[in-house]
């Protein structure tokens, strides 16, 4: 009868450690598969995470981090199937010891990658980022270039159009000059030519008048004289009268008397009339000059008078 219950007993101890083995198999295999769906979902459970996250507060943030790592160890607990019987049914307590320490390291190992998949996660965000910022730098300076480009452009389609604008201004103002002139020649070939003739210059009629036209004369016959000295000399002889006479001195005794302006006696003015000049004596212009022409004979010019001459 022992003999019996022992042989049993030790069929049972084989058993259930030969279900126990399976078992602790068959839990490595389904957390081992576990592991890997989480792997492959791994990044876009994180970039489903951080999408939401964005939205939320750091509070917020800092809940869901536990709630990851607390869904991470429950998943890898709930690996054992339902049903079935484990060592804490049948086995010793070595064996049950075993299988909590094979589960905490799949845990630890579980905890381990999600925390590696969110690292690489973040530098696969931070690459993202750098890059994103890259590309629109580089799109800015090529705009920014384009613009510059375009600015270049415009500035040389408005420089162009300018000296278009100066040279067509430059031309239509050349016509109108030659137009003008063609216009001038047919109206001067249209003209008959007249002689240039200098206009006369014209005296009073009076003391003055006549000093400065016998001196006109006489520089254009040259003879010398000033104004000064023809004016000084009229004023003791005439005291200015053209139509004056001396009817009491030698020359009139002779029946020569001085007459005009500067006292010419009629011989003398004869001799020394300046052609041009009218042949009366009491002309004034006739007589001074007549008188200055022999005044500049006799004694070098009139200003050398100062008495009767």
């Amino acid at each position: 009868m022992l003999q019996n219950i022992k042989f049993r007993t030790l069929q049972n101890v084989q058993n259930v450690k030969a279900r126990t083995l399976r078992n602790a198999q068959d839990i490595k295999a389904r957390t081992l598969q576990n592991i890997e769906g989480i792997k492959s979902r791994a990044p876009e459970n994180i970039q489903n995470v951080k999408a939401r996250s964005r939205a939320l507060p750091k509070k917020h943030k800092i809940g869901i981090a536990g709630v990851s790592a607390l869904g991470a160890a429950a998943i890898a607990f709930s690996a054992v199937p339902g049903g079935q019987t484990t060592t804490a049914e049948a086995a010793a307590p070595t064996h049950v010891t075993y299988s909590a320490e094979q589960l905490k390291g799949v845990q630890s190992g579980v905890t381990e990658q999600l925390t590696g998949a969110g690292t690489q996660g973040k530098a696969v965000d931070a690459q993202a980022k750098a890059q994103a910022k890259a590309q629109a730098a580089a799109k800015a300076k090529a705009q920014e270039k384009a613009e510059a480009a375009a600015k270049a452009k415009a500035a040389a389609r408005a420089q162009a159009a300018a000296k278009k604008r100066a040279a067509e201004a430059a031309a239509q103002k050349k016509a109108e000059h030659a137009r003008q002139a063609k216009k001038a020649a047919s109206r001067s070939a249209k003209r008959p030519h007249m002689k240039a003739v200098a206009a006369k210059k014209t005296y009073a009629n009076n003391l003055n008048g006549w000093i400065r036209e016998s001196l006109d004369i006489m520089k254009a016959k040259g003879i010398p004289g000033s104004y000064n000295g023809l004016y000084r000399n009229i004023i003791r002889e005439s005291s200015g009268n053209p139509n004056a006479i001396n009817n009491w001195d030698i020359n009139a005794i002779n029946g020569i008397p001085s007459k005009g302006l500067l006292q010419v006696i009629p011989p003398t003015f004869k001799a020394y009339h300046v052609a041009g000049t009218s042949w009366n004596i009491y002309n004034p212009v006739a007589n001074i000059t007549a008188a200055a022409n022999y005044a500049a004979d006799r004694y070098g010019s009139m200003d050398n008078v100062n008495s009767a001459y």
